[in-house]
């Protein structure tokens, strides 16, 4: 398969670019879109077997569940069925962005998209390309992370290219991504509503608007073999470069001697940027100073994946307190280790 590139300067002036890539979905193909989380693969989320392609070119499991993104507020009715009024209070304070909502969904929206379950996720992200994309398209668009299934996300055309190109119709190149995390995601389904991943939206922003919010266990650990999960990135292992990750919690200072102390000339560093000069003589990335959790977000999985193009063996990684965006932070970290966790005490 040769895989089309679009690249739009000019969003309003674009040659017909959006108009061909919203012909691709409208016919059955897959698209990689920016957001302003993560890039996504997409196909239209209410044809099953387009959503199918999506699974194939990624590698990803069929029990995971996909998220279709939408242009506005007003979609939500069209494929989801018995939403209750919070839903309309966190879309009126975070849409467009990083906020998706498990609602119980229309029999509109295919199995496949879902997974099998009662609910789907919904989201409108907020790049004007995409949401151009998805209007002149007239169809929710299913998109996970545009990244082999494990690996970590894409945040850059770049990463897109290294992992889809041949496997999809068509990457739609929107430059970096803000935020650089996936996005909230948050169970109306249940009271009081259930955070299954946090993102840029954090625990604290929802806990304002909505009170109560149970954090589910999934964002703590790795679910057992026979729980099903309600959203994405909730049961396997994700975001993993290629060697074994180790987390390593607790005061930076603490960290980064425990690091020092226990790293070979084959291991990886990936740390707060103060505390580089440390590993000079090792394979080093850095992805934000200790107290800065937005460059953190932005830049985690760059470094992470930057260590495939090494030899390194093994990487240790320094990890954030896990309040405010460090909780989504910590909790890609975390998975991308497997939970493989030293926790050293302290904040």
């Amino acid at each position: 398969m040769t895989t089309r590139v679009f690249r739009i300067e000019n969003i309003e002036d674009d040659g017909g670019q959006i108009e061909a890539a919203a012909e691709i979905i409208r016919r059955g193909g897959t698209v990689a879109i920016p957001t302003e989380t993560v890039y996504g693969l997409g196909a239209n989320g209410l044809d099953a077997e387009a959503v199918k392609r999506i699974f194939i070119a990624k590698g990803r499991p069929q029990d995971n569940p996909l998220i279709l993104h939408v242009a506005e507020e007003s979609w939500i009715e069209r494929y989801c069925e018995d939403v209750p009024s919070e839903a309309y209070i966190l879309t009126k304070k975070f849409w467009p962005g990083p906020l998706t909502l498990i609602l119980k969904r229309k029999d509109v929206v295919p199995d496949v998209t879902t997974a099998g379950l009662p609910t789907v996720g919904m989201r409108c992200p907020k790049h004007p390309i995409t949401i151009k994309l998805i209007k002149a398209a007239g169809v929710p668009i299913a998109a996970p992370s545009a990244n082999i299934s494990g690996r970590p996300s894409t945040t850059s055309f770049k990463h897109v290219f290294q992992d889809m190109d041949g496997k999809i119709d068509a990457i739609i190149d929107g430059g970096d991504c803000a935020v650089g995390l996936e996005s909230t995601i948050i169970d109306l389904t249940e009271k009081p509503p259930r955070l299954l991943r946090p993102g840029g939206v954090t625990l604290e922003q929802l806990e304002a608007v909505l009170g109560e919010i149970r954090v589910d266990k999934a964002v703590w650990r790795l679910m057992d073999k026979g729980e099903k999960p309600k959203a994405p990135g909730m049961k396997y292992r994700h975001y993993a470069p290629k060697a074994p990750v180790t987390v390593v919690c607790g005061y930076p200072e603490r960290a980064a001697q425990y690091i020092k102390e226990h790293a070979s000339e084959k291991t990886g560093i990936l740390c707060f940027d103060e505390y580089a000069f440390m590993f000079d003589k090792l394979t080093t990335r850095t992805f934000g100073s200790s107290t800065d959790l937005k460059t953190q977000a932005e830049r985690l999985f760059d470094a992470l994946r930057g260590f495939d193009d090494t030899d390194v063996t093994e990487i240790f990684a320094q990890c954030p307190k896990d309040d405010g965006l460090g909780l989504a932070v910590a909790n890609r970290l975390k998975k991308a280790a497997g939970f493989n966790i030293v926790d050293l005490g302290g904040d």
